[in-house]
């Protein structure tokens, strides 16, 4: 899957902000906005633009300038972001990663899928990566790569669930109503993006029910070929789903689908006994 795999040379993929912003829940007089709009500000900036004036977040959010300005001058005063006085320009502040850390260190699934991980990726030349949710793009809140592979998308890297083995290998793991519901919004939100990919998609579910894995060959990164699976869901419901992706050029003709899609299987087969899921 191109957009979830790692190469030798390639900075990780990158999902570039959506806006202008909606909220779903605007009508909901519970809802608060402007704790919205300050979480979406936040996440405006990426590994390829991490610092930001003023100006550039209110296009990437369709927020008005000065209410952009009030946001980031209070984000600023609780240290979820630093003002480079030189630049007149925003960057992510430390107490971002107060926040997430504890999400990541609860996950005892990481500490256990973690060599099975290694193993594969050692073995495949390539990168295996774990992935949850995060709107209608696939997270990674865990990966591992071979020796030879100098760069990957790192621990938070963000992905399209449309054009992912990833993404479709967790619509396949969602109930009907919830994968419904996630291809709703991409009708609204992703249009095109839907249209591109709705037979990949299709292809990708029909090929997980028969093979118990999907694959692409480089959909968003032409050069990475990859095979995606969704693991069973345990206690607590989350979805999570994995990949394994490897340089095109370094994988043999037919390998993808013949060794490492069963064996990509065979990793989450045994992680879900290690975690006592049937």
């Amino acid at each position: 899957m191109g957009a979830s795999e790692p190469t030798a040379s390639l900075s990780p993929a990158v999902v570039p902000p959506a806006g202008p912003y909606s909220y779903e829940h605007e009508g909901d007089r519970q809802f608060a906005t402007t704790l919205a709009r300050g979480l979406e500000v936040l996440r405006c900036f990426t590994p390829l633009e991490p610092m930001l004036g003023n100006k550039e977040i209110s296009v990437r959010t369709g927020l008005p300038k000065p209410t952009v300005s009030r946001l980031t001058y209070t984000l600023t005063k609780l240290g979820y972001l630093r003002h480079n006085m030189r630049l007149g320009k925003y960057q992510l502040g430390s107490a971002v990663l107060s926040i997430g850390y504890p999400l990541l260190a609860s996950m005892s699934i990481r500490q256990i899928a973690r060599p099975f991980m290694k193993e594969l990726a050692d073995y495949a030349n390539g990168s295996v990566n774990m992935g949850i949710r995060d709107r209608l793009n696939m997270v990674y809140v865990e990966a591992c790569r071979s020796g030879n592979l100098t760069t990957l998308p790192d621990i938070g890297t963000s992905i399209p669930i449309a054009q992912s083995v990833t993404g479709r290998a967790f619509l396949f793991a969602c109930t009907p109503p919830e994968r419904e519901a996630v291809l709703n919004q991409m009708k609204v939100k992703e249009p095109e993006s839907l249209r591109k990919y709705q037979g990949a998609i299709t292809k990708s579910l029909e090929d997980i029910r028969a093979k118990g894995y999907c694959a692409s060959n480089g959909d968003l990164r032409r050069e990475v070929h990859a095979v995606g699976v969704p693991m069973r869901r345990h206690v607590d419901g989350e979805i999570v789903t994995f990949n394994c992706g490897v340089p095109a050029f370094l994988l043999k003709k037919g390998q993808l689908e013949d060794d490492l899609g069963p064996r990509l299987v065979a990793m989450v087969r045994n992680i879900e006994s290690a975690l006592g899921i049937h």
